[in-house]
């Protein structure tokens, strides 16, 4: 995995932490060579590749044990075929590294080995307490098998029983052990039959059901099959809560499919069952969401229908989208204006009423409105500064923390491991390791982890372990991190793209990890799919060999930042490339179709697809900022959104409570 240096420009040294930053680089190069265990990099892959195999230790690996990740080798080859694996090696594997991440790893694995031979004494041996329903369940069958209940037995399984989810088929065995006892009357299978029509669930609605008297019995089983699909026969029903949470319940899960259907049904039933506002508000809202997700006809109508004590936050936002992409600027302002205050006091919603006022002819109201908005480090925030002539609102956070830290975190063992195994390509492991060593630290320390992840090239730990101090989202350096320098800056040039643009892309789509995979195949920095890599391989004459070549960061990168090109050649606009690049040209070209005159912050508000949608904003949000850490300023968002390169350039600053 190649880890160039970081990204810089001539303006960048006018920012005393970034010279400072370059005069380390080298340092931190020679820190990353004399890393514990680096000479061992290429052996321990080996190992773990033949452990893995099932191949046997080799007389090479003796070498090898004092490498910190040499316990994952061992785990690698006991958890292959735990069935066949030598007990006594197991057990002391797990002694051995008892409180380690790799025992916990072991651990469950061996549990559920054990369970599955009904080695119930040995499960109960190894046994600690476990989170993991399946294991609980196995945990509670040993004790039957071997004849350890009583009351506290009795209060756990029923504790499992209660619950409205599908569970593991583990706890089936628990369940018909807790009837044989008497310890699942008629009333606790209708709490936990009542759990599951609030969650939706037909079949555990089913499940539950069994073992009451045969007329209540087959009325659970008439619920159950409405809830999957709704019938007829709701007329025999007894008139009674049960019934009305039960029809509420199938008529929300036909809504998301056939709102039109939904919607038809609860005419009917509402009166004939006495439905509450409540119960009639559940399906009115999913007839509402399903209806304005794909802005269909009849959205406002709907969404005007659903009650205002069955409004949430996510609906509060549907109706003042709906409004918008119908251009009813009166009706937007009004949408917002219901949301509650913490929710209209967000950036987003700002920028909103503020623009709406302006549509409806109430400019001078809407300052107040972009002022607060503009104290924001978002996309939101940064559209509110352009409008005002304000610069943006940055206020990068310096904790303070003792660089002593550092060292001493260095240290820690598990730390150690996590960064030897991801600089092998074993994120996972690496990932288990980290998760204990920063279970043990403070804040402090754990930004100090995320510093020295950082230097290794462990970009995401800023993304994914800062943030439970609030003030921690303003660690800048951290969250935004700068490499792949020579590959950003030569396919910038070669395709007259602004490098903090493709910088930014890297950032929400990988967060600089080279090797990320996502479960749709899309792979590397860029997240490409092999088919638009081939594809653009082919129009552009850039190398290419095969799907797991997006693992180059050069080659990654040149192909992503091609297509970017692509994209912005074809529709001409920064932010409509950005929403192509994210959700492809066919939903991209829908929306161009449905609302071609909208202006770009409403046209982006109004896209169907929440992840693409947020993916613009970010991305154009991270472009600013990319551009701030690259050059100390930063080309407006406002002209940057719409593909323009030149132009008066914005600082940034800490604004001030009153400003």
């Amino acid at each position: 995995m190649s880890r160039p240096a970081t990204i810089f420009s001539s303006r960048s040294l006018r920012q005393p932490w970034l010279a400072l930053l370059l005069a380390l680089s080298p340092l931190c190069a020679q820190a990353q060579v004399a890393a514990p265990g680096a000479a061992n990099d290429a052996a321990i892959r080996s190992a773990i590749a033949a452990a893995q195999r099932g191949e046997p230790a080799s007389a090479s690996d003796a070498s090898l044990r004092q490498d910190p990740r040499w316990p994952w080798v061992e785990f690698a080859r006991l958890s292959r075929d735990l069935d066949r694996a030598d007990a006594a090696q197991v057990r002391a594997f797990l002694q051995r590294y008892d409180g380690q991440a790799v025992a916990n790893a072991l651990r469950p694995l061996w549990l559920a080995s054990l369970a599955r031979r009904e080695q119930w004494s040995d499960f109960l041996a190894d046994w600690r307490p476990l989170e993991d329903p399946a294991l609980r369940c196995s945990w509670l069958n040993a004790q039957a098998a071997l004849g350890r209940t009583d009351p506290d037995w009795n209060a756990q399984a029923q504790a499992l029983w209660r619950s409205g989810k599908s569970l593991p088929d583990a706890c089936d065995r628990t369940f018909a052990s807790l009837a044989a006892r008497g310890g699942l009357d008629d009333a606790l299978r209708w709490e936990r039959f009542d759990l599951a029509v609030a969650e939706g669930e037909p079949g555990v609605m089913r499940a539950a059901a069994r073992g009451l008297p045969s007329q209540a019995q087959a009325l659970a089983q008439d619920y159950a099959a409405f809830v999957q699909s709704p019938h007829a026969r709701t007329a025999q029903w007894p008139r009674d809560t049960r019934s009305r949470q039960v029809a509420a319940a199938g008529l929300a899960r036909l809504a998301k499919n056939a709102p039109d259907a939904a919607e038809r049904h609860l005419a009917q039933l509402a009166p004939q069952l006495g439905m509450t506002e409540a119960e009639r508000g559940k399906v009115l809202y999913q007839v509402a969401l399903w209806t304005v997700a794909s802005y269909l006809p009849d959205s406002a109508r709907r969404l005007a229908a659903v009650p205002a004590a069955s409004y949430d936050e996510r609906l509060h936002e549907w109706r003042a989208r709906e409004a918008m992409a119908r251009g009813d600027w009166a009706a937007a302002l009004e949408a917002i204006r219901l949301m509650p205050a913490k929710q209209r006091a967000d950036a987003r919603w700002r920028w909103f009423e503020g623009r709406m006022l302006e549509k409806t002819g109430r400019a001078a109201e809407a300052q107040a409105l972009f002022r607060a908005a503009a104290t924001s480090p978002s996309f939101h925030g940064f559209l509110a500064a352009d409008r005002l002539g304000l610069p943006y609102a940055l206020c990068p956070w310096q904790p303070g923390d003792p660089p002593s830290l550092r060292t001493e975190v260095a240290r820690d063992p598990a730390l150690q491991r996590a960064l030897a195994l991801y600089r092998i390509d074993q994120t996972g492991w690496a990932t288990r390791e980290w998760n204990d060593a920063l279970s043990r630290f403070d804040d402090p320390r754990r930004r100090a982890a995320v510093a020295l992840a950082q230097e290794h090239g462990w970009f995401d730990r800023a993304v994914f372990s800062l943030g439970k101090v609030p003030e921690e989202q303003r660690l800048y350096e951290l969250r935004f991190p700068l490499h792949h320098d020579a590959d950003i800056r030569a396919a910038a040039k070669r395709n007259g793209l602004d490098p903090a643009w493709i910088a930014a892309e890297i950032r929400a789509e990988s967060i600089f990890t080279p090797t990320a995979r996502s479960s749709a195949n899309a792979r590397g920095l860029m997240q490409l799919l092999p088919s638009t890599a081939a594809a653009v391989a082919r129009r552009t004459g850039l190398p290419y060999s095969g799907a797991d070549s997006l693992y180059d960061s050069s080659i990654n990168i040149a192909l992503g930042s091609a297509y970017l090109r692509e994209m912005e050649d074809k529709y001409g606009a920064t932010y409509q490339a950005i929403a192509a690049y994210n959700a492809g040209p066919t939903p991209t070209a829908r929306w161009l179709s449905q609302r071609p005159s909208h202006d770009p912050d409403l046209w982006i508000e109004t896209i169907s697809y929440k992840e693409t949608r947020d993916y613009v904003a970010r991305v154009l949000a991270f472009s600013a900022i990319y551009d701030w850490r690259l050059n100390g300023d930063a080309l407006p968002v406002s002209d940057r959104m719409l593909g323009r390169t030149e132009g008066k350039r914005k600082a940034f600053a800490c604004p001030t409570p009153a400003s």
